[in-house]
């Protein structure tokens, strides 16, 4: 389906979802729940945190889509719901992380720390590179070019200013260069 008719399509579903159509809802997350996924996922690097975080953001779509004054921009509203619940469970995760460590006679290393995106074998060198890159940067980067979203709607749905996201992509693509090219980045 062309760019073009899957945003018309997507709006007219959030249009209708709003307005009470329990079976546009039912196709819109359809349509975004694998996307929202693959967010939730290059954020937390862990895939049961990342089914957990788009649960809870599904909650909060449908609690505060009735909200939504402009259906057209329910994909990077939702994008940054599911960045705000990825944030929350990694302070959570950090919060318990730092009542465990005070317990403990000797500090031992946390599994959840930084987690390595796991990588399929036949994927390409660029995806490879892409999951090497820092969270903040590998989900703009997403964002921008995998999701063809602008630089307005990738700071909303990262709740981040535009410069930021600017930046987060020049670095981003210096750092793929620099991978590509061989050199550490």
């Amino acid at each position: 389906m062309p760019l073009q008719a899957a945003k018309i399509l997507d709006e007219y579903l959030g249009a209708a979802a709003r307005a009470g159509d329990k079976a546009a809802f039912g196709k819109l997350a359809a349509r975004w729940q694998s996307k929202l996924m693959a967010h939730a996922y290059r954020l937390l690097g862990d895939i049961e945190s990342a089914r957990d975080v788009v649960q809870d953001g599904w909650s909060d779509i449908v609690k505060n889509l009735k909200r939504l004054d402009d259906t057209a921009a329910f994909p990077a509203w939702a994008y940054r719901i599911i960045s705000r619940r990825a944030a929350d469970n990694i302070r959570k995760k950090q919060r318990t992380r730092k009542i465990n460590q005070a317990y403990a006679a000797e500090p031992r290393e946390s599994n959840s720390a930084e987690y390595p995106i796991d990588i399929d074998a036949d994927s390409s060198p660029l995806r490879r590179a892409i999951a090497g890159l820092p969270s903040k940067q590998r989900a703009a980067i997403a964002l921008f070019y995998l999701e063809e979203f602008s630089v307005a709607e990738t700071a909303v749905a990262l709740s981040v200013p535009a410069g930021t996201v600017k930046t987060r992509l020049m670095k981003a693509r210096q750092s793929l260069r620099a991978i590509l090219e061989g050199e550490n980045p």
